[in-house]
């Protein structure tokens, strides 16, 4: 099945018409209709009831409509992607960001890296597992994730290197109406956006939050998400209280749109760049080096 096939039938269903169909297509009318019948020779079927107007799939196109959409798309995307990978062979370069952080800080090392003559810079997203998982597959070249404290000696696997790039902290937030409740005296029943326990702000939620929170606190769980921009889209929603990244939410918070709960716990977080250990190639070594030294990193830093 070829593109410019799908397109022209595609083209007969959204317009109902040939002769629209065969201007969208950039076709005369006979031209147009000459192909659709090569079309259907090729293909040994009828595709269009052209006995009414205006001109309707068959049955069995109509339920193959989804999947030719889905085929053009795709078909285009690998059209795009090799015209970028012959025009810049060998420049390409891929890294992949924890999910809250691919929102935050990945703008700012995607602009370090194009300022340094990067022709194209492939940013991908998962959680903390799946980044490292990349990073050992060789899929990509750097990947950027959080660290709570002191973990990178128990968990970074045998066989990378981490730097760190700054620090964030996990702070608690609600919107104004419920943050206002609760610093009248509704602070003791916490309506709660949390995390899963299996994802990675689950366990340093579980770990180092809640620990720390009053004893009389009872917490009920409104929603949980284990993506941080639903999370935050949950608190602006005024759901619950949400424990957020300070550089996902520091411009909610200055616009008025959240408030910072004052007297519960926060955490810090490490932004920790990693690799895979071992003699490099200079080009990445240089990234490397740029990217743990420059002095403009966003991230929130401690203190």
């Amino acid at each position: 099945m070829q593109l410019d096939w799908i397109d022209d039938i595609l083209a007969v269903i959204d317009t109902g018409s040939l002769a629209q169909a065969a201007e969208r297509r950039f076709l005369t009318q006979s031209a147009f209709t000459r192909r659709v019948r090569a079309i259907e020779e090729k293909l040994g079927t009828r595709l269009f009831d052209r006995s009414r107007k205006p001109v309707v799939a068959l049955p069995g196109v109509r339920a193959l409509e989804p999947e030719l959409r889905e085929m053009s798309a795709r078909l285009r995307r690998l059209q795009l992607n090799l015209r970028v990978s012959d025009s810049q062979a060998g420049e390409a370069f891929t890294l992949v960001c924890q999910h809250a952080i691919t929102a935050t800080i990945s703008p700012w090392v995607v602009r370090q890296l194009t300022a340094r003559g990067e022709a194209s810079v492939r940013v991908r997203s998962g959680n903390r597992d799946e980044c490292l998982m990349m990073l050992l597959s060789g899929e990509v070249e750097f990947a950027m994730a959080y660290e709570a404290p002191d973990e990178r000696r128990q968990t970074l696997v045998r066989g990378l290197e981490a730097t760190a790039l700054g620090a964030d902290q996990l702070v608690p937030v609600a919107a104004p109406e419920l943050a206002a409740q609760a610093a009248t005296g509704g602070a003791d029943h916490l309506p709660l956006i949390g995390y899963p326990p299996d994802v990675f702000l689950g366990r340093v939620f579980g770990q180092y939050i809640v620990p720390r929170l009053p004893e009389t606190m009872v917490l009920s769980l409104k929603a949980e998400t284990a993506l941080t921009l639903a999370a935050l889209e949950y608190a602006l929603s005024g759901i619950g209280v949400a424990w957020l990244p300070r550089t996902l939410v520091a411009g909610h918070l200055t616009a008025g749109r959240l408030r910072h709960l004052d007297g519960l716990p926060e955490q810090e977080l490490s932004i920790t760049l990693t690799r895979l250990a071992g003699p490099q190639h200079a080009h990445h070594d240089a990234l490397w080096r740029d990217l743990a030294a420059h002095p403009e990193f966003p991230g929130v830093l401690p203190g």
